[in-house]
């Protein structure tokens, strides 16, 4: 590790926060044990996970999509493991991007281990929000719904769930109130084991009214977040197939608002297959880690 102080940054997307380290070169080693230091509510940064920014020809996961991504976020959860994906890092990734001058609005790629995604950031507009930034749309690729029979459970509590994976795996279950998915502090149950080898974020679902839920979330590697992007689109994949609609059947897209303990996001599946996620992202501050606070985790 460096005795050079490393920069870094503090973000969030609907809340779901992520220390950013950027790092084009790929030269700053990051141990799992640094990476849940640096996470750390208390004696850290804090953040529900961890972006590193790299560009992808340095990086030997991103090589292959070099030519398709400039950069490559490489994410890790609050616990130091590695993730594939994270849809509000993306969103917070880009805005970084931004604020670096790194990139301008318009259209750009992210390389992330579930693949090249799509960005959108919007033309900021006068008086819209926060700084006057636009939001930024994340085209999350398709939804897989594999078959099998799942089910997740809290105490005495057992629900049927929906099997999606965004990139990432998750378990959509819907409830008739979002207190019934408990603390979240520990993983719900599932089963079968088999269906996730990799453990799983399972997701809590009820109505708020036509095309429009909310949902409470347990990461796994990081407990209950307040806003998860990859679950956000998988929870409007589930609930379009549960109202019956199937955007590829219909040539009609499915547009769904999901709200978040953090806020609100819009997913729309698109005729073709393509989840597109839109929603705001935030860098709050920067400055430096002192080297001496890092020795201790090497």
């Amino acid at each position: 590790m460096s005795t050079s102080p490393i920069a870094f940054l503090k973000g969030h997307g609907t809340e779901n926060d992520f220390v950013i380290v950027p790092d084009p070169g790929n030269t700053i080693d990051l141990p799992s044990s640094l990476v849940a230091k640096l996470c750390d509510r208390r004696a850290g940064i804090g953040g529900d996970g961890l972006l590193h920014v790299v560009r992808s020809a340095e990086h030997p996961e991103a090589r292959p999509m070099a030519d398709a991504a400039e950069w490559f976020m490489d994410y890790r959860n609050a616990d130091g493991s590695i993730a594939e994906m994270c849809g509000n890092g993306v969103r917070v990734f880009a805005r970084y991007l931004q604020r670096a001058g790194l990139v301008g609005e318009g259209d750009l790629a992210v390389a992330t281990r579930g693949g090249v995604k799509r960005v959108h950031i919007a033309k900021a507009e006068a008086g819209g929000g926060i700084g006057d930034i636009g939001d930024i749309t994340v085209s999350m690729g398709r939804a897989v719904l594999p078959e099998g029979d799942v089910t997740v459970s809290v105490g005495t509590r057992e629900w049927p769930a929906r099997n999606v994976n965004m990139g990432n795996p998750h378990a959509v279950a819907f409830v008739d109130d979002l207190d019934h998915a408990g603390d979240l502090f520990t993983a719900p149950s599932f089963g079968p084991a088999s269906a996730y080898p990799q453990g799983v974020n399972v997701e809590f679902v009820v109505d708020r009214g036509p095309r429009h839920v909310a949902m409470r979330v347990h990461e796994r590697g990081s407990g209950e977040t307040r806003s998860c992007g990859t679950g956000a689109c998988a929870v409007a994949v589930a609930t379009a197939r549960r109202d019956g609609a199937d955007p590829a059947a219909t040539g009609e897209p499915a547009t769904y608002t999901v709200d978040l303990p953090g806020g609100r996001l819009v997913i729309t599946e698109q005729p073709d297959g393509a989840v597109e996620m839109t929603g705001p992202a935030v860098i709050v501050a920067e400055g430096t880690i002192d080297p001496q606070w890092i020795a201790p985790a090497e």
